[in-house]
């Protein structure tokens, strides 16, 4: 008697199922996005954020294959935070993004502001309230 586990063969493994116990999970195929020119958003008055709207051009590198890796911890507070700002774009905006979508585009903005404010950027001012050693700091 052999020891191996006895495992499906890849056309079981990759084969194409469809469901008809969940078709709200079953999602329409969607037609490559049209490159479309936005219209320039009017005023809203509040000048920080059409700035940085404007300033986080540079987007996140979206779904393709990726060369560099790293991990990052976050608490269960940021992940909860994560995941419902993840289940509001999708059940709001119509927006499928997975975790590490919503982290580039997040990193995308952040160091466009960055570029773009330098000492007055929002990643200055949160490093400044938030300690080196990722506490907070005693004023």
């Amino acid at each position: 008697m052999s020891r191996r586990a006895s495992l499906p063969g890849a056309s079981e493994l990759f084969r194409i199922t469809t469901s008809t116990a969940s078709p709200a999970l079953d999602l329409p195929p969607q037609a490559p996005p049209e490159p479309v020119e936005k219209p320039q958003p009017k005023p809203s008055g509040n000048d920080r954020a059409d700035q940085l709207a404007r300033s986080a051009a540079p987007h996140g590198s979206g779904r393709t294959k990726h060369d560099a890796k790293i991990t990052v911890y976050v608490s269960g507070d940021e992940l909860v935070a994560m995941e419902q700002a993840r289940l509001t774009l999708r059940a709001k905006h119509d927006l499928v993004v997975d975790r590490g979508r919503l982290v580039r585009e997040a990193v995308a903005v952040l160091l466009a502001d960055f570029d773009a404010n330098g000492e007055e950027s929002v990643l200055v001012q949160r490093l400044r309230v938030v300690g080196s050693d990722g506490g907070e700091t005693e004023d």
